[in-house]
């Protein structure tokens, strides 16, 4: 039977989309299996602020009355603004073992994309490079933590069957947090003299002060970034949605903001408890245990994953940064998290990755973005 690949335009088109992985990958033992309530919001045009400067198709593949895949195809305008481009990215992707299913699911996204006026197609990310992204190429066996995607390796092999070329690979690595004997010792150093020398300081954000503390976020974070790949600014829609995300995972002791005496933001860390070793337990569903397994999410987190820490660039010099890793070695001997992984850090960036060096870290996976340049786009 051939592949006959369909925009999703149904409730039931929605439901099948999303309970594709949950059976290519619940015998796995690594996969962990989201919260189906909460993909279905993330996918929702009202309660996905992407929406508001965005525009997605999703696309399932059937064959012989089964879904054997799955493909979004979508454009985020504040992206193309700011990259002064016409890209589309493409997501969502999952698909059984079969070198019939990935290309007429890309050539779905693909035909979408055009009539929308994109002349470049890369992914895979769900909807946007701050949401799950890359396809993993390496680090299979291990589990993945918030916001990391994880996929089996057989999609790499049908990626590039089916002509995808390589765009850029991320990184994510593993530190023992909780040994300080890993750090090169000129990073304490550094940190000892941030307040003497620079007047800067680092206090934890509190549940309170979250929302005005994502601003200061988004003032590092569209300074710091603006150079690096795939690079969109936050907007005020994207953060009040980042907020309310935030409000269940967040935890005080890892969330940290440098400052100045004058009020100043230097440089951001935004460390979050690995909610994806509840979700295991979860299974999927908060009923009839999964809210009692959140509750208790405290005594089950030993690891964390660092999303970001950022330092803007007119305080790269202070030694700011370093002060924030030690803050996040310190904190590790006061709580469960002793371990976790940071990124993703493009291969690009070499402060970035020299500084994992130098804490003692190593390449634990690699995720990779894929481009199609796309014919006759506008």
């Amino acid at each position: 039977m051939s592949v006959v690949v369909r925009p999703v335009l149904s409730w039931r088109d929605r439901r099948e989309f999303v309970e594709l992985p949950y059976r290519l990958h619940s015998n796995t033992g690594v996969w962990v299996p989201p919260l189906r309530l909460e993909r279905h919001l993330f996918l929702g045009k009202r309660t996905n602020a992407f929406f508001k400067h965005g525009a997605a198709q999703l696309f399932v593949a059937h064959r012989d009355g089964r879904v054997v895949g799955r493909i979004s195809a979508q454009y985020d305008e504040s992206y193309n603004i700011f990259q002064g481009n016409r890209w589309g990215m493409f997501g969502f992707l999952e698909l059984e073992d079969d070198p019939a299913v990935l290309p007429p699911l890309l050539d779905a996204a693909a035909s979408w994309l055009q009539a929308q006026g994109r002349d470049r197609m890369v992914g895979p990310m769900d909807f946007t490079v701050n949401d799950e992204f890359g396809l993993l190429v390496e680090g299979f066996e291990r589990e993945p933590m918030i916001r990391q995607p994880w996929h089996p390796p057989y999609y790499q092999r049908l990626c590039e069957q089916a002509g995808l070329a390589k765009e850029v690979d991320l990184f994510m690595w593993e530190l023992e947090i909780a040994d300080r004997t890993r750090m090169l010792p000129v990073i304490f150093k550094l940190a000892d003299e941030l307040e003497p020398r620079h007047g800067i300081t680092i206090r934890r954000m509190s549940r309170r002060s979250l929302r005005s503390d994502l601003d200061r976020f988004a003032d590092v974070y569209n300074e710091a970034w603006s150079e690096n790949w795939g690079f969109a600014p936050y907007r005020k829609e994207d953060l009040d949605q980042l907020a309310q995300e935030m409000q269940l995972v967040f935890d005080s002791n890892w969330m940290m903001v440098a400052e100045t005496r004058d009020g100043d933001t230097a440089a951001i860390a935004l460390t979050f408890p690995d909610v994806n070793q509840v979700l295991k337990q979860m299974n999927g569903r908060l009923l009839p245990l999964g809210w009692w397994r959140y509750l208790r999410k405290a005594s089950i987190m030993d690891r964390v994953r660092v999303g970001f820490l950022g330092v803007k660039p007119a305080y790269q010099h202070t030694g700011v940064a370093a002060a924030l890793y030690v803050e996040h070695f310190d904190t590790a001997g006061r709580r469960p998290q002793t371990w976790g992984e940071m990124g993703w850090i493009l291969e690009t960036n070499r402060n970035m990755n020299r500084a994992m060096e130098a804490m003692g870290g190593r390449i634990v996976k690699r995720y990779r973005v894929y481009a199609r340049d796309l014919a006759g786009g506008g």
